[in-house]
């Protein structure tokens, strides 16, 4: 039986012969006492990526976010997101547990909220209120469907935070394939923000790891809180080596990944039981509607036939390309959508 088509998400990648050779004959140290090379290289080469004078390896982009998240607030604070934001969704209510820290959710379209919705969701001065510190952006926004956030939006939303007072924190994980899909540079998003978080492990194909960056004073204080949730990392140089490799070698191939997915979308808004726009695929995320039977059951089919998605609720499924999946596995997963639909 031929191998599974792995489209639950680009989170699954295995990393490439030559990353494995990378990662073996990386020189490592004890990266807590600042002794590994591999690590400073890597935050070295992602500050400069990304325009920002420093940055801090971690395990996970959840611990970027919420490290990043306490490094800006104090318990009983306030930070603002979209409402399906990944920091609120999909981070194990590390807000309130980690740093005591309230969410307000704005309004949003595919992960994407307005200036406008901003300055009306900021408190007057009372003491009735918490304080709000931080205003965060996902991009490309997950739940949105991998969207991407206009450059101007961006500013727009910076503009008001810096009006207020307020921090910026851009959960830049998959910023790569925003970069890719519109031709900016990645420091041309980064520079509207505080702080980013970057994810490795995902379209790039590490396995394992994420950057924070900020200012020099910022990331030293982030290293403690960094340290405080378990994330300081001894010869970590080994996993470091794949992401240096990944951030140097994979970021143009993302191309690939987004052709991919557009070609998967056309194909199945083109079948009864399926509601889906191929115009609002952006990047490697395709989010659609089943309207034939349950999500669940045609995920359930699919995985009979070789080809793995995830049910993101009731009737809705997420298929999402990666380094993994040729151009010849998206007509095979057609195929299967074909069959299961029935």
């Amino acid at each position: 039986m031929p191998e599974a088509i792995d489209l639950r998400s680009d989170t699954v990648t295995q990393p490439t012969d030559a990353m494995r050779r990378a990662m073996a004959a990386a020189e490592v140290g004890d990266d807590v006492l600042g002794d590994d090379p591999t690590i400073a290289e890597l935050e070295r080469a992602t500050a400069e990526v990304l325009g920002t004078e420093a940055a801090v390896y971690m395990p996970s982009g959840t611990m970027t976010n919420q490290v990043a998240l306490r490094a800006h607030t104090e318990p009983g604070d306030e930070a603002i997101l979209a409402d399906n934001a990944h920091m609120y969704f999909y981070e194990a209510g590390g807000p309130a547990a980690l740093s005591g820290v309230m969410c307000k959710l704005l309004p949003s379209e595919r992960g994407q909220y307005t200036a406008e919705a901003l300055r009306g969701a900021l408190h007057p001065a009372n003491v009735h209120f918490p304080r709000t510190k931080l205003v965060c952006v996902e991009n490309t926004s997950n739940r949105g469907g991998g969207s991407i956030w206009p450059l101007e939006r961006i500013a727009a939303v910076h503009d008001v935070a810096r009006e207020a007072g307020l921090a910026t924190h851009l959960d830049g994980a998959r910023i790569w394939n925003a970069s890719v899909a519109t031709g900016l540079a990645e420091r041309e998003y980064a520079r509207y923000f505080d702080t980013v978080s970057v994810c490795f492990s995902k379209g790039l194909g590490a396995p394992v790891g994420s950057c924070l960056a900020g200012t020099r004073e910022f990331i030293d204080r982030a290293r403690r809180f960094r340290k405080m949730f378990g994330g300081g990392m001894r010869q970590a140089g080994i996993i470091a080596a794949g992401a240096l490799y990944a951030l140097r070698n994979h970021r143009a191939r993302l191309a690939e990944d987004h052709a991919h997915a557009q070609a998967l979308a056309e194909g199945l808004a083109a079948m009864d039981g399926i509601d889906l726009d191929a115009a609002t695929v952006e990047t490697n995320i395709v989010l659609f509607r089943v309207t034939a039977r349950p999500a669940a059951e045609l995920v359930r089919r699919l995985a009979a036939a070789g080809v793995l998605v995830l049910a993101t609720g009731p009737s809705h499924i997420r298929a999402v390309t990666n380094l993994m999946v040729s151009a010849a596995d998206v007509p095979r997963s057609l195929d299967a959508f074909r069959e299961a639909l029935g």
